[in-house]
């Protein structure tokens, strides 16, 4: 007689949307946990005669779906929110972000801030972030205490901040930072210049060298406005796509965060290059950057995954709104309703992500042999009834309001909504004391 398999926790819902394979939609299933790892999905009736749980959990009025991946984020800026409304990027930048930064950013700032997030995207369903900030050492300190996986970006700038003095300050703090934590679990790395008209070419080759030594992608933002094209045009007599190209930079390490303004040849060599791109559809309606044609660039077989970019700029972390604007968008300037359809923004949300930060092969997907990151949706509101087509739900009806559980790593982060690893009215309190600090020179 065999016996039952002894496990940590065995999952049981109405409905499972794995992601992989696309398109599959599992009705009263189960999901298998052990040592953070799911070890099957199987129909209920098989789970309870095959696993013995050491809890078990069942949502009947639920979908569970991998955790989403939040592809691009500065998520300490979380304490920005609502700072500088209503401003184009570059006077959004120079004139209110940069000196509130310049006075206001340190480790203690930055931790704060990314814990802030961390709680935000968790109640959110959000399980991994990849992050661009200075001070990341506090990032993946701060990621690390809510429990989340995220991809820390080794930012590289070519000004003074009070986080490093030059470009080559930047990377060796980076790297140190990353030789650190090289082995942890829950954190990987990515070498982040921040953009084109902020890194010099000396430098982008100095990351290039690193990338290709160590497998690292390269998270930047790129053709975001027509002023970053103009000015890398006065300054190199290229576009910055141009310009990447000749120094090596585009290849399938490459995550180009807005990709908004581009030629038909750009999205091209995109294609060619096996590059990804971050697709920030609030950050670029509210900053007026303008439309990311993500129709053409799926069609060349471009990798896109979606981030929301910093609070300061959107102003959610929130990735069931971002996921419902790329489809729609996309449905309105290809002219095409059936132009990203429901499960392919679903997809973009989790799968793509993960496969852009090089961790395809550990989260993105319900998969058995990945880590079991988790999200799970309460379908049983008035406003999601009556259900024909939980993906659908998912991406036009459903809203971060409906998440109920997260499990990171098979550690339940969010419980009935109520978060388990970070005290909601400690980060309630931090925010205030920044709001008074930083409210005082906004106010002037």
């Amino acid at each position: 007689m065999t016996h039952p398999i002894k496990i940590d926790t065995l999952l049981t819902a109405r409905w499972i949307i794995p992601v992989e394979p696309a398109g599959m939609l599992l009705h009263d299933h189960a999901i298998a946990i052990d040592q953070g790892v799911i070890q099957a999905i199987l129909p209920n009736a098989e789970a309870q005669s095959r696993f013995a749980p050491c809890e078990r959990i069942v949502l009947d009025n639920h979908v569970l779906i991998p955790g989403l991946v939040n592809l691009h984020t500065h998520a300490a800026m979380s304490l920005m929110r609502g700072l500088a409304d209503d401003l184009p990027l570059m006077e959004w930048l120079n004139q209110r972000i940069w000196p509130v930064e310049a006075q206001h950013v340190n480790a203690d700032f930055v931790l704060n801030g990314t814990r802030l997030a961390c709680a935000e995207m968790l109640k959110g369903g959000i399980t991994c972030f990849n992050d661009m900030y200075f001070f990341p050492e506090a990032s993946a300190q701060a990621a690390l205490t809510a429990g989340m996986r995220a991809a820390i970006g080794m930012i590289v700038i070519n000004f003074r901040t009070t986080y490093a003095s030059d470009a080559d300050d930047y990377l060796a703090k980076g790297l140190a930072l990353r030789d650190g934590y090289r082995h942890h679990p829950l954190l990987s790395f990515c070498l982040a210049p921040h953009a084109p008209y902020s890194v010099t070419d000396k430098t982008f080759i100095s990351i290039l060298t690193y990338a290709e030594q160590l497998d690292l992608p390269v998270h930047i933002h790129l053709h975001e406005t027509d002023d970053e094209i103009k000015r890398n045009m006065e300054t190199t007599g290229l576009r910055p796509i141009e310009r990447l190209y000749k120094l090596g930079l585009l290849g399938p390490n490459l995550i180009a965060v807005h990709m908004v303004h581009l030629t038909n040849e750009e999205i091209q060599l995109m294609g060619q290059q096996n590059c990804s791109v971050a697709h920030c559809p609030s950050s670029n309606l509210k900053l007026a950057s303008g439309f990311a044609p993500i129709a053409a660039l799926l069609n060349r077989g471009v990798n896109i995954g979606i981030g929301t970019d910093s609070a300061a700029s959107n102003n959610r972390l929130d990735m069931f709104e971002e996921m419902r604007l790329a489809a729609l968008l996309a449905k309105a300037q290809s002219g095409r309703a059936d132009m990203l359809p429901a499960h392919q923004a679903l997809q973009m949300a989790t799968i793509n992500g993960a496969k852009a930060l090089g961790l395809g092969d550990i989260t993105g997907s319900l998969v058995a042999g990945k880590a079991a990151d988790i999200t799970a949706v309460d379908f049983s509101s008035l406003e999601l009834s009556p259900c024909y087509d939980p993906v659908s739900h998912l991406v036009y009806a459903a809203g971060r309001n409906h998440v109920s559980h997260v499990w990171v790593n098979g550690k339940m982060l969010l419980n009935n909504g109520k978060l388990t690893t970070l005290d909601e009215h400690e980060l309630l309190h931090r925010a205030a004391y920044w709001r008074e600090r930083i409210g005082v020179m906004h106010e002037r």
